[in-house]
């Protein structure tokens, strides 16, 4: 055994980090599990068959050396394992506590079709990282020699800093515009402090600064300046600020005071968070203490508002879904995590209309019912002639997802392509817009999507934008070499 310290899934079980109890943690928005113990990990990563075809690497977006480092975690060489998962993820903390491994990596794991539990590959690699950190390990960003080039990032959520970070690393001058006090994006203001505490976020941003990454908060692009402005600055651009337009809701008496928009609501409960000055808060807006509260959604972000709202006070809480649990398209995990806490969920429901003139009093609601599969392949909702109920609200949220802003009219910038959806066209070999030298990724380019792929898409942009600014000052040099 000492040799081969692999392969315990037929005698050890699955097991996660503990979760607090249901009770206690809804009175805070401290993270809900700590994480392993050195010998729990250790004996949790031994599970891994080490199988010839990893599924969990070939799943997950980042293509994780996940085999690897949980051999190494195994083997009681946490330092190289930490090292290796570093060596494709620029937040692999992050990602441990926030991507839906359900879906992806533990998902696929073999040991899963198997039927002995997956390997649980997020706490460890959540663990794995959080040890670097602890013990010093996680180095400062190594700068490159000066290469005399500058870029531009728009957008400091997971896409924008792992380009600034891999850029910086490679000698090039690194400046991030963001709308926001803070950086981070939605992993800031957007991700609950239950699912991600906000150190863990800013600590990897003052990394970056400390790199000498310069950050420009409080920039709005066609407010602060256009992209042509941005362009006459730098030799390349990179647009990464997300998708934020919320999807509407058309019903009669949508426009009631008290039904809100998810992102509102979150970032609210964030800055609080913070210690900022929140007057919506404050004031009761944006605020479910002591209310009746109906989140509309069947999402993550639907999931981040109806355990936000247990941890404020509410009276209740009640999730509206159109489809049924085994089609919506939130973490599974959540939604456990959810109705231990309290949270009940209403399912094959969509609102009809709301109650109440200058306030929201209820939401009316009419069964659904699954119909062909769409699109998608999931089978699409349809009204049920069975008929309709009525919610008691007095906040209503709408979590319904989120859609591209109009960037060529917000930067100013007509000549900006987008597709039919308004995310920005891109040529997929370049990663470069309609716009020489200005490149996209990240939520703006596929649609709201999951951290771990806007990593991964920071991670192939910088890349493409390192083959063109070579180019760039090749052909710079050629030209210098021209007779007058």
């Amino acid at each position: 055994m000492a040799d081969n310290p692999m392969l315990s899934f037929v005698r050890l079980d699955q097991h996660y980090p503990a979760k607090r109890p249901a009770a206690v943690r809804a009175e805070d928005f401290a993270e809900i599990a700590d994480r392993y113990a050195r010998d729990d990990a250790e004996a949790q990563s031994s599970r891994c068959s080490q199988c010839g075809v990893p599924y969990c690497s070939t799943h997950c977006p980042l293509h994780n050396h996940i085999p690897d480092w949980l051999r190494l975690t195994a083997e009681g060489r946490l330092r190289e394992a930490y090292e290796l998962s570093n060596a494709t993820s620029t937040m692999p903390e992050i990602c441990g506590r926030i991507c839906p491994q359900d879906r992806l990596c533990e998902g696929n794991c073999v040991i899963e079709f198997s039927g002995h539990g997956a390997v649980t590959i997020g706490s460890v690699e959540k663990y794995i990282t959080d040890t670097a950190w602890a013990e010093g390990w996680v180095e400062p960003v190594r700068v490159g020699p000066d290469r005399g080039q500058s870029i531009g990032v728009i957008g400091a959520g997971p896409a924008g800093l792992t380009t600034a970070e891999l850029m910086r690393a490679r000698g090039y001058e690194v400046h991030v515009y963001d709308r926001h006090d803070r950086a981070g994006g939605l992993l800031t203001y957007g991700i609950p402090g239950f699912k991600l505490e906000k150190d863990v976020v800013m600590r990897r941003v003052e990394r970056l600064r400390d790199a000498g990454i310069v950050f420009h908060h409080d920039f709005a692009v066609g407010r602060d300046a256009t992209l042509a402005d941005l362009r006459g600055r730098h030799d390349a651009v990179l647009i990464a600020t997300g998708v934020y337009r919320p999807r509407a809701i058309k019903a009669p008496g949508v426009g009631a005071g008290g039904i809100v928009e998810s992102l509102d609501y979150l970032t609210a409960s964030n800055r609080k968070g913070f210690g900022d000055a929140v007057p919506a808060y404050d004031d009761g807006a944006l605020n479910a203490a002591g209310k009746d509260v109906v989140v509309i959604g069947g999402g993550d972000t639907a999931m981040d508002c109806v355990r936000t709202a247990i941890r404020q006070g509410a009276k209740s809480v009640k999730c509206l879904y159109r489809r049924d649990r085994a089609n919506m398209p939130g973490s599974q995990r959540e939604v456990k995590n959810a109705e231990e806490e309290g949270v009940e969920f209403v399912w094959l429901s969509g609102p009809e209309a709301f109650h109440g003139d200058a306030q929201v009093t209820g939401v009316a609601a009419t069964r659904m019912r699954l119909g062909a599969a769409d699109a998608s392949g999931r089978r699409a909702p349809e009204p049920d002639p069975a008929g309709g109920f009525r919610l008691d609200a007095d906040l209503v949220i709408k979590a319904l997802g989120f859609d591209a802003e109009d960037l060529p009219t917000l930067f100013g910038s007509n000549e900006l392509s987008v597709t039919r959806w308004g995310t920005v066209r891109i040529d997929h070999k370049s990663m470069q817009t309609s716009i020489d030298g200005v490149f996209a990724a990240g939520d703006i380019v596929r649609g709201a999507s999951l951290v771990v792929w806007a990593i991964r898409d920071g991670r192939d942009v910088a890349d493409k934008m390192h083959a063109y600014l070579r180019a760039k000052a090749k052909a710079a040099a050629a030209q210098e070499l021209v007779p007058a």
